[in-house]
């Protein structure tokens, strides 16, 4: 007998803690996976970004994607018009602030 679980994001979330993926991106290059992780890790990552002043999206379908991912893969194509949403919204994010 096998007892399966299932939970969507937020249950999830509550469960395992926080996850977090850090993509880079350097113009004329492919977006790049440069870190990955839950709990602590995750914690981690988010105060990292939150002490250097980087912008951070909550997109858990995109999240769930990259956490996919292994270290240094390049982000696939079918993801790119997500992360250009992003790179926009962060844009103009800077420019008001």
């Amino acid at each position: 007998m096998m007892i399966s679980n299932y939970y969507n994001h937020k249950q999830r979330k509550i469960k395992n803690g926080p996850t977090a993926a850090v993509i880079k991106y350097d113009e004329g290059e492919s977006p790049k996976v440069t870190a990955q992780g839950s709990g602590e890790v995750a914690r981690r990552i988010l105060s990292l970004a939150e002490q250097n002043n980087i912008h951070m999206q909550e997109d858990p379908g995109l999240l769930e994607n990259l956490l996919d991912m292994d270290l240094g893969d390049n982000v696939p194509p079918q993801l790119y018009s997500v992360i250009a949403e992003i790179l926009l919204l962060i844009e103009e994010m800077e420019k008001k602030y």
